[in-house]
């Protein structure tokens, strides 16, 4: 699966071979595709695996963490591109660039979906114990995702904005403004 990354990431979707992939894994495109038939589903299959690595992470991170706005801090972090050319976000944008079919879709969603259950959760545990203002949970995951979507393809592309700031810093101070509880500085 690293392999697979790597390749992906260099390459692109369009113009990665399965050698290439099996050439890094030290494995035959035949056992490559005996195990995913086609590039299309390698690369799902992929995306899913490097999304359930960093999703553990992130868990892990999350559980060791003090506050729900240290969880918050954390989920921004995994969250955005680490940099321009990350491997793995290069993954989720040239996947999402092919056509799928449902079951391609489905599992696309499920991964979107377990990023905003872990925002809704942060959310709500912060609101539980006053520390984040009332805001609606699914509006306020829908806002924070589209802007952390915004960012992540700002940090992909290289905008120059970013080169002298943090698009973290950005984020980070955008979402803990929404969610200062009323009344607090």
């Amino acid at each position: 699966m690293r392999a697979a990354i790597s390749a992906i990431a260099e390459k692109g979707t369009a113009a990665v071979r399965m050698s290439d992939i099996a050439a890094r894994a030290g494995m035959s495109t035949g056992h490559i595709l005996y195990h995913f038939g086609k590039k299309d589903r390698l690369l799902l299959e992929v995306l899913a695996w490097s999304e359930a690595d960093l999703g553990a992470r992130f868990q892990q991170a999350a559980d060791e963490a003090a506050s729900p706005a240290e969880k918050l801090a954390l989920f921004v972090r995994f969250y955005l591109p680490r940099h321009q050319g990350d491997e793995r976000y290069a993954l989720w944008t040239q996947v999402l660039a092919q056509r799928h079919d449902d079951a391609g879709r489905h599992l696309l969603t499920a991964l979107s979906d377990a990023w905003e259950e872990r925002l809704e959760a942060i959310l709500r545990e912060g609101q539980a114990q006053g520390r984040f203002a009332d805001v609606d949970p699914p509006e306020f995951v829908i806002r924070a995702v589209a802007m952390l979507n915004g960012l992540s393809g700002d940090v992909m592309f290289g905008r120059s904005r970013w080169q002298h700031a943090s698009a973290h810093s950005f984020a980070l101070s955008a979402l803990e403004r929404e969610l200062r509880p009323t009344g607090r500085a």
